[in-house]
């Protein structure tokens, strides 16, 4: 689209940055809003999603068209101590944000989901698919759950384009919350042992941060998403004691243990169905777990060397 305008929320996040930094490099048109600019003030405004007055503003100031919305509190780990919070900027930002969007009359709206929304998850023998139900585990989860309805909401009742994106466990460059695959990484790449207090028969589904990305721009970019929610993941399902053995596999080194037991903050999983987003948008991850793995380390040890020899 030449006359596209697209927000990206939360751009100073894991993936909305890199959403960022791609649409820039491919010269189409965005800007990204974050509680803070940080290093690209030119194309990071700093707007809360709760104020709703700026977001109009923004919205008229740079006639958006699309927004894709990753702003939110990051994962079931963030903000325990604070769930109303988690509950204000998830939930009342993207009732914000989808507000807005309805009444200026924005094309698209993408909203950036988690698996968190399924909770635990039953052993059926097959994929789980976007129809399974939602029991989330965590306040985190619930938030989700809620903007879906929201969105599936307004979609019916208003005809707004509206999808939502559930993403996996998203690892790689820029990441700052709780990681075990930077966690992995770093300890080897500082010849550190690891002991890990649980996972080693816990399974967890992680998507590379650039896969994440192309899930949400394969969402923004379809002629039409003949559905309301598509789940992306990375395509492995493996224990932690199993990414692992990647870790050292990719790194030709490493002393890791994991003693047995899930993550007392995350939910047992089963393996999800991600052939939905393949058919309806196009969207397959392009990077295996080793790929993404070697991808991460290359960019973690530059970093890791500096703290060595400063």
């Amino acid at each position: 689209m030449t006359d596209e305008s697209i927000l990206i929320t939360g751009a100073n996040g894991l993936i909305g940055r890199h959403l960022l930094n791609r649409l820039v490099r491919e010269g189409r048109r965005a800007i990204g809003i974050d509680l803070a600019a940080r290093d690209a003030p030119d194309r990071v405004l700093v707007c809360d999603i709760t104020d709703i007055h700026r977001l109009y503003s923004l919205a008229r100031q740079y006639s958006l068209t699309d927004i894709i919305h990753c702003g939110a509190i990051s994962g079931p780990m963030v903000m325990l101590d604070n769930p109303y919070g988690i509950i204000r900027a998830n939930v009342d930002g993207t009732a914000n944000i989808m507000e807005m969007a309805r009444v200026m009359g924005l094309r698209r709206l993408v909203f950036c989901s988690s698996t968190s929304a399924y909770g635990p998850t039953d052993d059926t023998g097959a994929g789980i698919t976007e129809r399974a139900p939602l029991r989330p585990g965590s306040v985190y989860g619930a938030s989700k759950v809620a903007c879906e309805q929201l969105l599936a909401a307004y979609r019916r009742q208003h005809g707004q384009d509206n999808v939502a994106i559930r993403l996996s466990w998203v690892y790689g460059p820029g990441r700052t919350t709780d990681c075990v695959i930077r966690s992995l990484i770093t300890a080897v790449l500082r010849r550190q042992a690891v002991e890990w207090p649980w996972g080693a028969d816990f399974h967890r589904q992680y998507i590379y941060v650039d896969d994440a990305a192309s899930a949400l721009l394969a969402a923004l970019d379809a002629p039409r998403c003949p559905d309301g929610v598509y789940t992306a993941t990375g395509g492995s399902y493996l224990t932690l004691a199993e990414v692992a053995e990647t870790v050292q596999q990719v790194l030709g080194q490493g002393q890791i243990r994991f003693a047995d037991g899930p993550d007392p903050l995350d939910d047992v999983q089963h393996r999800f169905d991600i052939s939905a987003i393949a058919d309806g948008l196009g969207f397959v991850p392009h990077y295996s777990l080793s790929q993404g793995i070697r991808a991460y380390a290359d960019w973690l040890a530059p970093l890791i060397s500096q703290e060595i020899h400063p």
